[in-house]
């Protein structure tokens, strides 16, 4: 089955911090596939921009080293490569010292069937110079769409702040928040599995799902980024990447596949959050930092060791588990456990709807106990869908009962290339749809949920717990949920 590509209006597409690692390894990239897809052809423009003194030639080759690095080489076409780096300009702009900035209005075309799109790939404290820039070079249009990455602040206030730079300029239906894991393939399809079948739906409650289990652990550990040690586990992915998931788990049909129709729905799921706070928090979170492991062949380090001296001592965490209720109708009763960590035993982003188990076995002789069902969506690394089933083993001698799974392999069903999820969020800019992004009142109902946890780790004495390189984490974890009689689900032994 070949995928259906709808070419959208050319457009200009100008990305500030055009010299940085998320333009080279996301951004270049993303944009060559839609472009080698025939999704926009040469009557658009990508115009980099920074602080950088380059000319178009400098930052074409650029271009072209991010392409012959980051891009497949089966996809490596050197006619498409040219044609795309044709395209692609340059202009060093300074936002802090205007006068000294190159001619960005020169590069822009004044036509209202060209989309004007800014990408600020940019540290969030130039969100807002950058606004400013545009709004007095007379380069703002009411039309114009601007995407702005996290982090989105450290806490509601500095999110507040940033969000009210920004928005001096531009209004609020012109923002587009990114947030990657939004864009994936499988998450969509987590609302077409919901919403476009009759299975799922009339059991999506309480009276049918004993708890859900969201899991985002990387095997990579957390490096020498500074960024992440002033972030941490928890601002870092629960905050974003995985309410986020969350919320498209739990949140209510929505009246249409509009974007706010959507976001209002995850906005709800927010609200309804059940606060952790206090003398909950030691009970329903677990914060962990993975230590260091040497064996005779293999050496892993630990994140103090990767710390630089001035940072030693940091209580940073790598790891966090988290027992989330949803206070509604549809989930009152049902935990959603969260855990994310930096060098846990493998890469893995998965969803698991755990449902409750048969009210009464008829099989009392049989080898083997009738097993509840689950239902796991895979986001990475091999997206796809499974519902585990009991079936009768085949064969004589007596029933055995067996559980195998009915599973959907996107890589199996979908044989082409299955696009990242950069090509699709940089293209619903050009198309002018939100609803993969993050609206503000999410955003911020976000952090007023995640403030209260942060305050009471920083008053409490008690470190992160420690967990080795390659495990799943500190043994809290594993208590936090064995508390109420359950355990994380690890793969089809678990």
């Amino acid at each position: 089955m070949s995928s259906r590509i709808i070419p959208v209006q050319p457009f200009d597409y100008v990305v500030f911090g055009a010299t940085g690692d998320l333009t080279r390894r996301k951004l270049v990239p993303a944009l060559y596939h839609r472009f080698m897809d025939g999704q926009f052809d040469e009557q658009s423009r990508i115009i980099g921009a920074s602080r950088s003194k380059l000319s178009d030639a400098d930052f074409r080759q650029q271009v072209r080293e991010a392409l012959e690095q980051f891009v497949e080489k089966d996809y490596q076409d050197p006619d498409t490569i040219e044609r795309f780096i044709n395209i692609c300009s340059y202009v060093p702009v300074d936002a802090s010292k205007p006068a000294e900035a190159g001619d960005l209005g020169a590069a822009l075309r004044d036509d209202p069937e060209v989309v004007r799109a800014f990408y600020l790939a940019v540290a969030p404290d130039l969100f807002e110079p950058i606004a400013e820039y545009l709004h007095k070079k007379k380069l703002y249009r009411r039309d114009a769409r601007v995407v702005i990455e996290k982090p989105l602040g450290h806490d509601l206030a500095s999110s507040v702040e940033i969000n009210n730079g920004v928005a001096k300029i531009f209004k609020e239906d012109q923002v587009y928040r990114i947030d990657h894991y939004l864009g994936k393939e499988t998450v969509q399809n987590l609302l077409a599995l919901r919403f476009a079948n009759t299975l799922f739906e009339p059991v999506w409650n309480s009276a049918h799902i004993d708890h859900v289990q969201l899991t985002v652990a990387e095997s990579v550990g957390a490096g020498t980024r500074g960024y992440y040690d002033e972030s941490g586990a928890l601002r870092d992915m629960i905050q974003n990447h995985m309410l986020q998931l969350l919320c498209l788990v739990a949140m209510e049909p929505p009246a249409s596949d509009d974007s706010d129709a959507l976001r209002d729905e995850k906005l709800k799921v927010l609200r309804a959050l059940r606060p952790i706070a206090n003398g909950e928090v030691a009970a329903k979170t677990v914060r962990g930092q993975y230590r260091g492991v040497k064996s005779e062949t293999a050496s892993v380090a630990g994140y103090q060791d990767e710390l630089p001296e001035d940072k030693k001592g940091s209580r940073t965490e790598t790891f966090v588990a988290l027992k989330v209720e949803v206070e509604n109708w549809r989930w009152a009763g049902v935990p959603f456990y969260m855990r994310t960590g930096k060098r846990m035993a493998e890469r893995v982003s998965e969803i698991c709807i755990q449902f409750k188990p048969i009210p009464h076995s008829i099989f009392d002789h049989a080898e083997g106990a009738p097993r509840p069902n689950k239902l796991i969506i895979r986001l990475q690394p091999d997206e796809g869908v499974k519902l585990t089933m009991m079936i009768k083993d085949p064969g004589p001698g007596g029933m055995r009962l067996r559980e195998v799974p009915l599973n959907l392999s996107f890589a199996e069903t979908f044989t082409e290339r299955t696009p990242e999820a950069y090509e699709r969020l940089l293209m619903d800019v050009i198309r002018g749809s939100q609803t993969l992004f993050m609206r503000r009142d999410e955003l911020e109902a976000a952090w007023a949920w995640i403030d209260p946890i942060r305050e009471a780790w920083n008053r409490s004495s008690e470190p992160p717990q420690t967990y080795t390189a390659g495990t799943w984490g500190p043994t809290g974890a594993v208590a936090l949920i064995e508390r109420d009689g359950r355990t994380w689900y690890e793969g089809p032994n678990s």
